[in-house]
């Protein structure tokens, strides 16, 4: 599949509907995806190669912002030189992919993302994981079909998630059933979720089963919730009404 070709059609039938009156925009690594352990796996793997101690989840979702440079930096005190953070970051893909296929998806994902779709609503999926990782997962755990555009990141991602989210969304509103962004929200588990819905004018709901601390999502001043059939509920009632 190539960038924004998504498989994903939603319904039983595997149609879209006519008219969507609301959009989510999922994120995906630590909401969709529950896999939270893998990334504090691996980057404790990577803190071993610097002879740094490990450190909790706990710690990990105090200190963690992104760019990562940025979380590097929080944790060491420092910026990290560039031979470091060439070990950090190479260190923590190579772990992250070897144990990635141990991650499910969060506890009730499947029936969320057929119930909005059986309401008559559309849903897509933006995402800085590599496009072509991401397509191979979104497969691997069957659920493709459901999002009517599916964005990865593909070569140099200048300008972050905010710059990859007007893009997702510029090419929503060139489909059929084109988004509203006055009626989209974007659910994820970081405050660049929230950076990147306020970028294009939609809404958000940040969950708590991912990335970051309560106290850190919170000062994004959206929602926050610690389900996504939370999230799934205040978007409804903020982008329908």
């Amino acid at each position: 599949m190539t960038q924004g070709t998504g498989a994903a059609r939603g319904g039983s039938e595997g149609e879209l509907p006519e008219h969507a009156a609301a959009h989510i925009v999922w994120d995906w690594n630590g909401t969709l995806l529950h896999d939270i352990h893998v990334v504090l796996e691996a980057s404790n793997a990577a803190f071993r190669e610097l002879g740094m101690e490990p450190i909790t989840l706990e710690r990990y979702r105090e200190l963690f912002r992104v760019p990562v440079p940025r979380f590097y930096e929080r944790l060491l005190g420092r910026k990290p030189s560039p031979a470091e953070w060439q070990v950090l970051d190479a260190t923590f893909h190579r772990h992250y992919g070897q144990r990635v296929l141990e991650a499910g998806l969060t506890e009730g994902v499947e029936e969320l993302l057929a119930g909005w779709l059986a309401a008559g609503r559309t849903q897509s999926l933006c995402s800085l994981a590599p496009h072509e990782d991401l397509v191979r997962l979104l497969g691997r755990h069957g659920i493709e079909r459901r999002f009517v555009r599916v964005d990865g990141a593909v070569g140099p991602n200048g300008g972050g998630k905010a710059a990859q989210m007007a893009r997702h969304l510029e090419a929503l509103r060139a489909l059929p059933k084109a988004a509203d962004p006055a009626r989209t929200v974007v659910i994820g588990d970081a405050l660049d979720d929230a950076d990147a819905a306020a970028h294009v004018g939609a809404g958000a709901v940040l969950y708590t089963g991912g990335s970051h601390s309560r106290a850190s999502l919170r000062s994004a001043g959206v929602p926050v919730v610690d389900t996504l059939a939370e999230a799934v509920g205040l978007a409804e009632e903020i982008a329908v009404g």
